[in-house]
């Protein structure tokens, strides 16, 4: 078990307890804004189909019922614009971060091979190239990578940390790049849901990939659109020669969305309310927390989109994260994303209203 623990980074929140400790010694209380957790009620109708299928004492399959894969294809089409998708070009998932943590070990790379992903990025896909041995490599443009050993690009619009949003001429330009060269194209998408001054695009839209699905692939979660995170509801839809081997592997592995869960997700990408509803909540704290670290003396950079703010006074990132703490208010480091978010933190809009009023008072006294 060593061998496998010693290929991975100290895990980075840990670092944050003593700020953490700082932060809840307020006398109001501490405001975490540092974990994008969601914290509102899950919808009641997805609570409903959840409970109306706990009766499962039957094992799930790994590829999902038809009526989940139904709505799938169909949140895919309708959602993001996609075309002629099937069964074959969909595949659920035990949440995205496992499928960020294994998916190059489950694709067979390893030693030699490269991962790619954004310079500022989710901590996650440094770990899974870890888990498979395989080199890992951060980027500004992947397009100016060497694809000679590259064999995995992660994409994320809107970012995490950033909040950045790829343009479609962007998108367009990656995929047409890694598909000269036969790398895989792996897009994370799990907020574009959340486009705030900005409108993401997926890569399964047929501007994008030209019509074709083939090399890419895109993650989608229902964790921050429908509030699911503890349900681990998630899936992949592309490619079905990148899909299909996938289904195998994860059948031999036992990767099954519990069969509660995947009914809830039936209910979920079958209502578009609930995300209106919840966008507005996080719209309406985001113009808050925005106005009030500005008033504080802060700069925010990209954040189009995504649940975050990526802001700065131009000093060390610790050196915020202290400043804030004082305040009782706990947000994330910068450089949990890489070296070059050593001067900005990052500060989540999962907070209830209340907790949120009050880092507002708090920043703007």
């Amino acid at each position: 078990m060593s061998a496998v623990s010693d290929r991975l980074p100290a895990f980075p929140w840990d670092k944050l307890e003593p700020y953490k400790k700082t932060a809840a010694a307020h006398p109001d209380g501490i405001v975490d804004l540092s974990v994008g957790t969601p914290v509102d009620p899950v919808p009641e109708h997805i609570q409903k189909a959840l409970i109306a299928a706990a009766d499962s004492p039957g094992y799930p399959t790994v590829w999902g019922t038809p009526e989940l894969r139904d709505a799938l294809t169909r949140w895919v089409e309708h959602r993001l614009g996609a075309l002629e998708v099937t069964h074959r070009h969909v595949l659920p998932v035990v949440g995205s971060k496992e499928l960020v943590a294994w998916l190059p070990t489950q694709l067979g790379l390893g030693p030699g091979d490269q991962v790619a992903f954004p310079r500022l990025a989710y901590p996650t896909y440094e770990v899974g190239a870890r888990l498979a041995r395989a080199e890992h490599v951060a980027y500004d443009d992947p397009t100016e990578l060497d694809p000679s050993r590259l064999k995995l690009l992660w994409l994320n619009s809107p970012s995490n940390p950033t909040g950045r949003v790829l343009s479609k001429e962007e998108l367009t330009r990656i995929v047409a790049w890694a598909r000269e060269h036969g790398v895989l194209v792996l897009s994370d998408e799990c907020y574009i849901e959340l486009g705030w001054e900005a409108d993401p695009v997926s890569v399964l839209h047929p501007d994008v990939n030209g019509g074709s699905y083939d090399g890419v692939v895109a993650v989608h979660s229902l964790s921050k659109r429908s509030n699911l995170a503890g349900y681990r509801a998630a899936f992949l839809a592309g490619d079905p020669a990148v899909l299909g081997p996938l289904l195998e592997i994860r059948k031999h592995g036992g990767m099954m969305t519990p069969a509660p869960t995947q009914a809830a997700v039936v209910a979920a990408l079958g209502d578009d309310e609930h995300v209106r509803v919840q966008r507005e909540r996080y719209a309406a704290r985001r113009a808050a927390l925005r106005d009030a670290l500005l008033a504080h003396g802060f700069r925010i950079e990209h954040s189009e989109a995504s649940l975050y703010l990526w802001a700065t006074r131009d000093e060390s990132c610790w050196d915020t994260v202290a400043h804030l703490a004082d305040r009782g208010i706990l947000v994330a480091p910068g450089d949990f994303y890489g070296p070059a978010g050593g001067r900005f933190v990052r500060v989540a809009l999962t907070a209830t209203d209340e907790r949120v009023r009050a880092a507002v008072a708090r920043l703007t006294a």
